[in-house]
C-alpha cells in the first residue's frame, strides 16, 4: 500500500487542486469551470495573462475556487519546464488541454511552425504528465485527462495534427495499462468538431461542414467525466462520434480515410 501524503495546496486553501492548459476558451475553460464547480481550487496555464486573470476571478467570484495563475507559452522549454516544477509539487487532477492546428499544407509552412505544433500537441503532453505522476503515485490518487481528438482515431483532418492526436490517444492508453490499480486514471479525451475558438484560431473555414456533427464544450466536458466515472480510457463524446468509432476498426483504413476527408475536408488544414 502507497502511503498517501498531501499534495501542494494553494496558500490557506484545503480543497484538491486540478491544473488546466489552455483554459481561457473552449474544452479547457470548460473543464475548469466544471472542476471549481465540484470544488477544486485551480492552476490556469495559459499565453494569455490578462485572459488567464479574468477567469481567476470569475471562478473565484462563481464558484468560491481559489485560482493560481501561471502564465506559460507550453511551446518554449523553459515555460514547460516551469508548469512541470508545478506539477510535481502536487495535484490531484491535470487536464492537458493545450493544443493547436494550422491553416495551409504541409509542405508550405515554415519547419518552425510545425514543430511548435508538435511541441504543444506532444512535448508538453508527455513533459507534464511525467512531471504529474509521481505524487499522485505517492498519494495512490490522481487523474489525467489528455485532450487529443476524433482525428486521432481516423486520419486525414490534416497531417502533422492527426499525428499528433494520435500520439496522444497511444500514450495515453498505454499508460493507462502500466498504471492500472495504482489509483491514478488515464483518459485520451477524442471530441469531433467542438464549437470553440480552434478553427477560428487555426484559419479554418466551418461553414461548409455537416452541422450535426457539431457538439458544444458542456456535452464534451459531461462525456469526459461520465467515462472517468466508468475507468474508460477512451472517450468519445456524441453518439454520432461514438458510431464513426465504432466502425473504426471495421472498415479498411482506405475508406475510413476517404470517409474522413469527406466529412472535413483535409485540404488546407496541417
Amino acid at each position: 500500500m502507497i502511503e498517501s501524503s498531501p499534495v501542494s495546496r494553494l496558500p490557506g486553501a484545503h480543497r484538491p487542486v486540478a491544473l488546466v492548459t489552455g483554459p481561457t476558451s473552449g474544452i479547457g475553460l470548460g473543464y475548469a469551470s466544471r472542476l471549481a464547480s465540484l470544488g477544486y481550487d485551480l492552476v490556469l496555464v495559459a499565453r494569455d495573462e490578462q485572459r488567464l486573470a479574468a477567469l481567476a476571478h470569475e471562478v473565484e467570484t462563481r464558484y468560491g475556487a481559489r485560482a493560481e495563475v501561471l502564465p506559460a507559452d507550453l511551446s518554449k522549454e523553459a515555460d514547460r519546464e516551469r508548469v512541470a516544477a508545478r506539477l510535481a509539487a502536487g495535484v490531484e487532477f491535470l487536464v492537458n488541454n493545450a493544443g493547436f492546428g494550422t491553416s495551409g499544407e504541409f509542405w508550405n509552412l515554415t519547419p518552425e511552425l510545425l514543430q511548435s505544433q508538435l511541441d504543444v500537441n506532444v512535448t508538453a503532453v508527455l513533459r507534464l504528465t511525467h512531471a504529474a505522476l509521481p505524487p499522485m503515485l505517492h498519494a495512490a490518487n490522481g487523474t489525467i485527462v489528455n485532450v487529443a481528438s476524433m482525428a486521432g482515431l481516423v486520419a486525414g483532418r490534416g497531417s502533422t495534427y492527426s499525428a499528433s492526436k494520435a500520439y496522444v490517444v497511444s500514450f495515453s492508453e498505454g499508460l493507462a495499462g502500466g498504471l492500472a490499480g495504482t489509483g491514478v486514471r488515464v483518459q485520451a479525451l477524442c471530441p469531433g468538431l467542438v464549437h470553440t475558438e480552434f478553427h477560428e484560431r487555426a484559419g479554418l473555414a466551418t461553414a461548409k461542414l455537416p452541422r450535426p456533427l457539431w457538439l458544444g464544450v458542456d456535452e464534451v466536458v459531461n462525456g469526459s467525466l461520465q467515462d472517468l466515472e466508468k475507468n474508460r480510457v477512451i472517450s468519445v463524446p456524441g453518439l454520432q462520434y461514438k458510431t464513426i468509432a465504432a466502425v473504426t476498426g471495421l472498415l479498411p483504413r482506405s475508406v475510413l480515410t476517404r470517409l474522413n476527408q469527406g466529412l472535413f475536408n483535409a485540404r488546407g488544414r496541417t
